[in-house]
């Protein structure tokens, strides 16, 4: 006993020996502000204190008072010995590690000290970004005295100071601020209404509309209410909740002048037809209850919380304020578009079928708005996504996968199957029923479409390799042509119905969202709000450069790298690889799941590996590759990419590279350390570890499967199901492996997380296992957010960096 606690007291006392202080030597500073004795009318307040100057400090000053100022050294600060007075010092510094500190200032008796914002400047436990550190502090009168400031760590070598007021891009960045949440055009172009969304700190949103003049950009008014264009009046309409019933208003956005259209609005979602005389509304009905205590499960999608539940929908005439229902039945219903005269509508009939390939069917009816007659125009597939009338109504602007409609879509070698996830565009002419494939041939994997009013032409925007770019189709020849843009996303996208004017905004690998007009017959964009220039404001950002490379096969496999903000070409620096997480390509996002600049920040060089094989984006034939491959194809690009990038950039460490991914990138950081040991660790969120277990198990594991296993199942195909999962290959994994996933997650189930653990548990591999919990595959509450995000970076830290300081800090050695 004596023995164990002398070996505690030597090792408390080392702690203090080693801690070093490094002194502050040039500041931002505000000051001196003279103040005064307030009127004293009790000898003490309410907590029996009598007057302190120092109390004074409890107000803190405002920071702007520091952006006229100079920069100041530590024996330079002002003094103010004739008047009693309160000072602002600011400065920043950064440390390349995780790290402890405390801030000591010594020479006043008052001082106050915010560290991020945050009180407080002892026991500061520092992630590896910038920080920025104000003092308040107190002088009286007579004394002629300054501060001296200090950082008192146990490693210096990890602190730097930063003079020029920028920062590193942290998470803060990433999650804090305000962001375009949408845009739509009134009809004659004059008016947008733009979507923002801002968050604070701690997670608090808020969210607004602006009502913007195109033409000045001016601002004509901000609101929470839900805003929403007159499909043809140059007017937006809301509504508005009185005492007893809710009205439906036009609003003239030139003039404000109101016009009440309905004085009791049913209840529910709704669109406005084309024709502004009826709307349609989308209702649901709940199906038969279950017993709470023991229930019966009828298929598999029953599990889903709503699945019962059935849509259908109804029209409302505004005139006469009858409210008529469309259809009637078991099967989910829904108007997908109205016909420009308002006396038809496009409606989708779904219906699940279990037994074959595709699980889920739908038809596409031609309803007449007046008899509620139908006419079948699509009889049950599978393949087909949406539909929208051409202005003219005679034509159908159909989307879905290569398989719909006969296959007539397809563009594959021989034997493949092409992937559910790459959407096509189709046209069909009403009069006849015939169906023209339009992009067949058209590689990028379309997103969002609109018909033209304005011009008859046809946009949308579609996955073009890593890109999300915007096209513009004439659908009477098929030719395509790509629109230039200024953003590697286009986001969202709007038109006006009667002027050539596109509203769209988007974001890049190195910028956040700015908002854009473009007129589609002078070819003239105008940048219309930057909200990156304010995001990015003092950010110290890397770089970002293209790379492909050409893999065995002699096929282009496209990617990027990230640099540290520092970067030296003639240093070694560890390197993190990512890949894509579904069937699209890595998203160029600025503030992705994995914001790649924050980690290049960090130290890092990241290479994002965007379009392995099976992604879309790069043609039908290369999105097939994600079918019935289980990852065999995807794994060989990211390895050999990898490889190639070190052979041609000297400066990453070979010896300290990691991967991460989530979901199907997820299965491929379990998939690849069985195949390779080039990587020094792995990180895989909410992965796949048994594709059978996944595919019985998770809520949309089969219907999945049907992308991905196209017609193979766990009974009829062992080498996919089985040999190529990572549970079953468990004892080739030699990787350190970190498994983090949201206990609630109901697409990839808890569970294919918790049985690799406990696999590699007991072959006593290296392993972690994180869980999030209450979160779904996504981590999307804040603060668990950043706390996910740090359990990755002190994982990469741990086993690219050689510093388990930071993850010991968060998950404190147990022996259990």
């Amino acid at each position: 006993m004596k023995k164990i606690l002398l070996s505690a007291v030597f090792f408390t006392l080392a702690l203090v020996t080693y801690a070093e202080s490094i002194p502050v030597r040039e500041f931002r500073y505000a000051g001196p502000f003279p103040v005064k004795t307030p009127f004293i009318v009790d000898s003490v307040n309410v907590n029996s204190k009598a007057f302190d100057f120092a109390s004074l400090l409890d107000k803190p000053l405002s920071s702007d008072m520091l952006k006229a100022s100079g920069n100041y050294s530590s024996g330079n600060l002002p003094v103010s010995p004739d008047a009693d007075a309160i000072h602002l010092l600011e400065f920043d510094f950064q440390n390349s590690g995780y790290t402890t500190a405390t801030i000591k200032v010594e020479g006043v008796k008052a001082y106050k000290i915010s560290v991020d914002g945050k009180d407080g400047g002892a026991n500061l436990k520092l992630q590896p970004f910038t920080h920025r550190v104000r003092i308040r502090y107190f002088t009286p009168r007579g004394e002629a005295s300054a501060p001296s400031v200090s950082i008192d760590t146990p490693d210096s070598s990890k602190i730097s100071f930063r003079t020029d007021g920028k920062h590193l891009y942290s998470m803060s960045d990433v999650l804090l601020g305000t962001r375009l949440s949408g845009v739509s055009l009134s009809s004659d172009g004059k008016y947008m209404i733009v979507g923002y969304s801002t968050t604070m700190e701690g997670g608090r949103s808020n969210s607004v509309s602006r009502m913007i003049e195109t033409a000045s950009g001016r601002v004509l008014f901000e609101t929470q209410e839900r805003l929403t264009w007159m499909p043809v009046t140059p007017k937006y309409y809301k509504t508005r909740r009185g005492a007893q019933a809710t009205q439906l208003i036009a609003v003239d956005p030139s003039s404000g002048e109101e016009q009440v259209l309905v004085e009791d609005l049913p209840e529910g979602n709704f669109r406005m037809s084309p024709t502004e005389d009826f709307l349609i509304y989308s209702f649901f009905e709940e199906g038969p209850r279950e017993r709470p205590e023991i229930y019966q499960i009828l298929t598999p999608g029953d599990r889903q919380p709503g699945w019962r539940t059935r849509s259908y929908s109804s029209k409302y005439d505004i005139a006469t304020g009858v409210m008529q229902r469309l259809s009637y039945g078991y099967h989910n219903s829904r108007v997908m578009d109205i016909s420009p005269d308002g006396k038809t509508a496009l409606m989708m009939v779904s219906e699940d079928r279990l037994t074959q390939r595709p699980t889920s069917l739908g038809t596409l009816y031609l309803l007449d708005l007046e008899t509620l007659s139908a006419k079948v125009l699509v009889d049950k597939d599978g393949f087909m996504a949406g539909a929208q009338f051409s202005p003219d109504g005679k034509k159908v602007l159909l989307s879905g996968s290569p398989e719909a409609f006969g296959g007539i879509g397809m563009n594959v070698k021989a034997g493949q199957t092409p992937s559910m996830e790459d959407m096509q565009l189709y046209i069909m002419d009403l009069a006849t029923g015939k169906i023209t494939p339009r992009t067949k041939d058209f590689n990028p994997n379309v997103a969002s479409a609109r018909w033209s009013k304005a011009d008859g032409m046809i946009y949308f925007t579609a996955e073009n390799r890593d890109y999300i770019d915007l096209y513009v189709m004439n659908p009477n020849n098929g030719r395509i042509n790509m629109i230039e843009t200024k953003e590697d996303l286009v986001n969202s996208f709007a038109l006006a119905a009667g002027s050539p004017l596109i509203a769209y905004y988007g974001q890049g690998a190195s910028n956040s969202d700015r908002l854009y007009t473009y007129d589609t017959k002078s070819k003239k964009t105008i940048l219309r709000d930057d909200l990156s220039a304010v995001i990015l404001k003092d950010v110290d950002l890397g770089e970002c450069h293209e790379w492909n490379f050409k893999n065995s096969k002699g096929e282009t496999v496209y990617g990027r790298f990230y640099l540290p903000p520092d970067f030296d070409p003639a240093k070694k620096y560890p390197m993190i690889v990512n890949y894509y997480g579904g069937c699209s390509p890595t998203s160029r996002n600025f503030e992705s799941r994995y914001p790649h600049n924050a980690y290049a920040a960090l130290g890092y060089v990241v290479y994002v590996v965007a379009g392995p094989s099976g992604a879309t984006g790069f043609g039908q034939e290369w999105s097939a590759r994600h079918v019935n491959t289980a990852g065999d194809g995807p794994a060989q690009d990211i390895i050999e990419g990898t490889k190639q990038f070190c052979k041609e950039h000297p400066f990453v460490n070979e010896k300290k590279i990691g991967c991460i991914g989530a979901s199907y990138g997820g299965f491929m950081s379990e998939y690849l350390p069985t195949v390779t040991d080039i990587f020094a660790c792995s990180v895989s969120h909410a992965g796949i570890s048994g594709h059978s277990s996944y595919w019985g198990f998770g809520y949309w594991g089969y219907s999945y499967s049907e992308v991905s296993m196209a017609n193979s199942y766990p009974w009829s195909d062992r080498e996919l199901y089985v040999d190529q999962s990572p549970l079953y290959r468990a004892d080739k994994i030699n990787t350190p492996l970190l498994l983090v996933h949201g206990d609630a997650d109901t697409n990839v189930p808890f569970n294919e997380s918790v049985q690799l653990f406990t696999a590699l548990k007991l072959l006593g591999k290296e392993v972690a296992f994180v869980a999030v919990t209450d979160q779904n595959h996504h981590i999307l509450d804040y603060q668990k957010r950043l706390e996910w995000q740090e359990t990755i970076w002190a994982w990469f830290a741990k086993w690219l960096q050689d510093d388990p300081s930071w993850w010991d800090a968060v998950y404190s050695p147990k022996s259990l």
